[in-house]
């Protein structure tokens, strides 16, 4: 137990340097592309209010488009990251191509998360409220964990489409939760690692790590827990004990020991 407890934070501290670094090393693209979904969100904000004002079923259909054009952005901004996760700086043709490639994951992406919107507000406080009984009961706390699953396992969906390019959207969705209820514990880690980089976001106004910032977090974390499978694929052996530190070994020598000197004039070195 302790071995295992050693080695999966072996790999969380590696995937906490390789996340931080791949950003320090793209900070510029990153916040430009940040830039680009703060000048959007503030945009739609605006415009979904003074749909609101006019009418409800208005405001809906807007709010529904603004989610469409933010899945397709994501969808261009996911190539970019995963070039930033392979140490490559090539951004602005990758989001073009992007755009391009992965329309069908960001249709998906926008349907799934359309859905969480809708149930959210109001689907499970009218099955709480207004239906009552058990079979209410019962409805809303279902669409909860439906939900908590989405939110959970939503990170892994365009690093994984990144990564098996041949998969369609559904099967790539699959493989979410898959992957999700194979990696509960780092899940809720990153979960966590999540909240935290929204609140530096919220204090940084939304240039760091902003959105392009979290996809980066995610495709690093889909990309280190592939090895995994890659091993287990390989070896006949208890999917328990992942030696974390020889998978790793060839990323660790790529993203290099690194000094404060170095990452400020990494011209020099």
């Amino acid at each position: 137990m302790l071995c295992r407890l050693l080695t999966f934070s072996y790999m969380i501290g590696f995937f906490i340097k390789k996340a931080f670094f791949d950003g320090w090393d793209n900070l510029i693209g990153m916040v430009l592309f940040n830039i680009g979904y703060m000048f959007l969100a503030f945009v739609s904000i605006y415009i979904i209010m003074a749909a609101l004002s006019m009418h409800l079923m208005i405001g809906f259909v807007v709010l529904a488009v603004v989610l469409l054009l933010f899945s397709i952005i994501a969808g261009g901004t996911a190539e970019v990251v995963h070039n930033y996760s392979d140490y490559k700086h090539d951004a602005w043709s990758a989001f073009k191509s992007g755009l391009k490639r992965n329309i069908r994951h960001s249709l998906l992406l926008f349907a799934v998360v359309l859905f969480f919107v809708i149930t959210l507000y109001p689907v499970i406080p009218f099955w709480f409220s207004q239906i009552g009984g058990i079979a209410g009961s019962i409805a809303g706390i279902v669409l909860v964990w439906i939900d908590v699953a989405i939110v959970l396992a939503l990170p892994y969906y365009f690093p994984l489409m990144n990564l098996l390019p041949a998969d369609r959207p559904l099967k790539t969705l699959k493989k979410c939760l898959i992957v999700l209820a194979d990696n509960m514990a780092f899940s809720l880690f990153f979960l966590l690692y999540s909240v935290i980089c929204i609140a530096i976001t919220v204090f940084t106004l939304g240039l760091i790590p902003g959105v392009v910032g979290l996809q980066l977090a995610g495709q690093d974390a889909m990309k280190l827990r592939m090895f995994k499978y890659d091993y287990l694929e390989t070896e006949n052996t208890d999917r328990k004990h992942i030696p974390w530190e020889d998978l790793l070994y060839d990323e660790r020598e790529k993203v290099g020991p690194r000094s404060l000197k170095s990452m400020i004039f990494p011209w020099k070195y």
